[in-house]
């Protein structure tokens, strides 16, 4: 009797352990998804499958209620893509933008200063891009962060 008596006491209070824990799980806070998108060509299908990765993460997440954060790295012949003289997808860049708040342009100042140099004048970024000191080096950074990365 005391046996039996012991082993139900220690089921209930697996089971009161197992409902504590499920229950912190429940109001633990959501995990964030950090998505990190690779460009390094001047091809325009390529940005544009870019920036709908972006917009279709982001939408698939919100259909969840869960948060997304979005860095696109740009460098090499990419860094086009965020060029205010010659971004051929400047526009689908401020919608982009509207449709992912939280995202992150990133201009490679290592490419940057090589196209100034070859062109012979500076180069200004998009608005609101920002210019980190090696491209493939932010790239590495987020990746050893844990971002998961995508270079269509």
């Amino acid at each position: 009797m005391a046996t039996r008596r012991l082993i139900l006491t220690g089921a209930f209070a697996s089971c009161a352990l197992l409902a504590a824990g499920a229950a912190t799980l429940a109001q633990s806070p959501q995990k964030t998804h950090r998505l990190l998108l690779q460009i390094d060509s001047d091809d325009v299908q390529t940005m544009n499958i870019v920036l709908g990765n972006a917009v279709n993460a982001k939408k698939y997440y919100d259909s969840k209620s869960e948060p997304l954060e979005v860095e696109v790295v740009a460098y090499g012949p990419g860094i086009t893509m965020l060029r205010d003289d010659k971004s051929p997808v400047k526009d689908r860049i401020a919608e982009a933008l509207k449709d992912v708040p939280k995202m992150t342009l990133s201009m490679c100042n290592n490419a940057k200063t090589a196209a100034e140099k070859r062109e012979g004048h500076p180069i200004t970024p998009i608005a609101g891009v920002q210019v980190v000191p090696a491209g493939i080096v932010r790239v590495m950074e987020l990746q050893e962060a844990g971002w998961s990365y995508v270079k269509p």
